[in-house]
């Protein structure tokens, strides 16, 4: 699933951030989000209400459970259908866990030490979290000039217009939250994640 997992993200570009402690918000919105194209999104764990939303979103599409920092969180998210792991921080018990279920784990970087160290443990897939607060597009760039082997995927605040620019500059895919889904109604994220999808091929 890991070689797999990267190439199905950077097909993709684009990665859904699901955020929000009312489960039916959460189911409706990734419906939203299948219909529109996506075939693989992130769900974070804010309650454990949020595990039923992944047993059932999971039938149709695949999750990744975000926000993991025990060992408990993430047998339970496991065991509710996520195929990923990610967690903001980078914690070997994670990576352990991770190994021994044979789950793919998504750790949180933010420097160039964490980033290396995570890529040491054999993690495939780093996130670098909050990119926006790090400098963004350029922070990236940086960061990828001495270490090119790193899977990225940045998150933090991301807008749909920068993916591009971070697909350049060496990410996997881009996680965006806020900007594809805050605000607007399920038939127009739908038509926003169908647009930014088409883009993202062109």
């Amino acid at each position: 699933m890991n070689e797999n997992l990267v190439k199905l993200l950077s097909e993709q570009k684009l990665l859904p951030i699901l955020r929000s402690r009312d489960p039916e918000k959460v189911k409706s919105t990734a419906y939203a989000l299948i219909e529109g194209g996506i075939k693989f999104m992130e769900i974070n764990v804010v309650n454990p209400e949020i595990y039923y939303v992944i047993d059932e979103i999971s039938k149709h599409a695949k999750v990744c459970a975000g926000g993991i920092i025990t060992s408990l969180q993430a047998q339970t998210a496991v065991d509710a259908g996520a195929e990923v792991l990610s967690s903001p921080i980078f914690q070997m018990n994670l990576v352990k866990f991770s190994k021994d279920r044979q789950v793919p784990f998504v750790a949180g970087a933010s420097t160039a030490n964490e980033a290396y160290s995570a890529w040491k443990a054999r993690v495939k897939l780093i996130k670098i979290f909050p990119i926006t607060a790090l400098g963004g597009v350029s922070y990236l760039e940086n960061l990828l000039r001495p270490m090119p082997f790193l899977n990225i995927v940045p998150m933090g605040a991301a807008k749909i217009s920068e993916i591009k620019d971070y697909i350049n500059a060496g990410a996997v895919a881009v996680g965006v939250g806020r900007d594809l889904m805050s605000g607007y109604s399920y038939s127009e994220i739908t038509n926003r994640v169908k647009t930014a999808l088409q883009e993202l091929k062109d």
